[in-house]
């Protein structure tokens, strides 16, 4: 078995962590299975889950294996897995899953709460962390699945359900009566995709892009914000309208320049992401009334019991189809082998070398 793992205190510091099959669990407890995952995405999303790994528990989900695990953290992916081993009867070998998984060769859960379609991780390390992390696919036993669309599944489905959750909460608050949003990092997929669904929306306000020069012509190609300006270019920003800012950024200088700017006229802030990670700081320009740290496990939660599990599975399942749709034109996937791929890869996505329309698929399984 082989893992990769990072410093908790300092992201650029990883290792890759090889166990012999002697200190592998060598026998499963019944009603356990051994998964070998098989791929899964790497984005700039996957850093925002080690920056907030101490404050929302993603540290927890995925113990370091290895002898020197002190300081060392494992970064939660979504991907696919194939079960190799079952004392399960419900769930026999073969079976493939889509979910939240180490970046690893293996992992061992136990599955609970079985349906056709889905399964819960039991695993009691798991028991206290959010519902939607622990849920996985059955991916063969879906109606629409299809092989050829994982890679965008494992890319966008962690970004854009956050995308749709960010709109359904702005349009439930009446847009917290803003004329324009303003979204900062817009190249992100999560902005991209929070911008496809307020463009799609025609009671939403007009939407403001912030963005680097680097990528202003990839935001504007997108064809879904009404306005995009650079982040020097904050004080082009209408400051007559209410405006709400969506912050995918983190970076704490923009985010103050910008509420300075607005002024009066900033009504509320979201913050979403982290993809300035380094550069984040206390956002002290705007009160705490008028901000929060949006946190879409809990939306998630909420939504299922207002309209029940498969009501929000099928108003956000038929988004992802469509916002799935329209990333294919614009979307480039990039493959890489291994977790020694990864390894030569992680930097360029901590520091966000990346370029915004590329998305970065691990291949742990040789093709056929």
């Amino acid at each position: 078995m082989q893992q990769f793992q990072i410093r908790k205190d300092d992201f650029l510091a990883q290792q890759l962590v090889t166990l012999s099959a002697a200190e592998e669990q060598p026998e499963l407890i019944e009603g356990q299975v051994r998964l070998a995952v098989d791929s899964f995405a790497f984005t700039a999303n996957n850093i925002t889950y080690a920056a907030a790994g101490n404050q929302l528990g993603y540290w927890q989900f995925f113990p370091p294996v290895g002898e020197q695990r002190q300081g060392w953290g494992v970064i939660p992916v979504w991907g696919f897995a194939n079960v190799i081993e079952s004392r399960c009867e419900q769930l026999p070998v073969g079976e493939r899953l889509f979910g939240y998984f180490p970046p690893a060769s293996q992992l061992i859960i136990l599955p609970t709460h079985v349906s056709d379609t889905r399964l819960i991780d039991g695993s009691a390390h798991r028991a206290k962390l959010p519902p939607g992390y622990n849920s996985y696919s059955r991916v063969l036993h879906e109606a629409d699945y299809e092989l050829a669309t994982e890679p965008e599944r494992m890319l966008l489905w962690p970004l854009h359900i956050t995308s749709f959750c960010l709109w359904d909460a702005l349009k439930d608050k009446d847009w917290r009566g803003a004329q324009q949003i303003i979204i900062l990092s817009a190249s992100s997929k999560t902005s991209a995709g929070l911008a496809y669904a307020l463009a799609q929306d025609a009671d939403a306000p007009a939407t403001v892009a912030v963005t680097s020069a680097r990528n202003t012509a990839l935001v504007k190609s997108l064809q879904v914000y009404d306005h995009v300006v650079e982040y020097e270019q904050l004080s082009h920003i209408d400051t007559s309208l209410p405006s709400v800012i969506v912050d995918m950024s983190g970076n704490s200088a923009v985010l103050n320049a910008l509420a300075e700017h607005l002024g009066e006229k900033l009504n509320y802030c979201i913050n979403v992401g982290l993809t300035h990670w380094d550069e984040t700081q206390s956002a002290s320009a705007i009160p705490a009334e008028r901000r929060e740290f949006f946190f879409a496990p809990g939306h998630i939660q909420q939504r299922m019991k207002d309209w029940g599990p498969q009501g929000f599975a099928e108003r956000s399942q038929r988004f992802m189809h469509d916002a799935a749709g329209w990333s294919r034109q614009w979307l480039k996937v990039n493959t890489r082998q291994g977790l020694g791929g990864l390894a030569e890869i992680y930097p360029d996505v901590c520091q966000g070398r990346i370029a915004a329309d590329e998305g970065i698929i691990i291949q742990l399984a040789q093709p056929d």
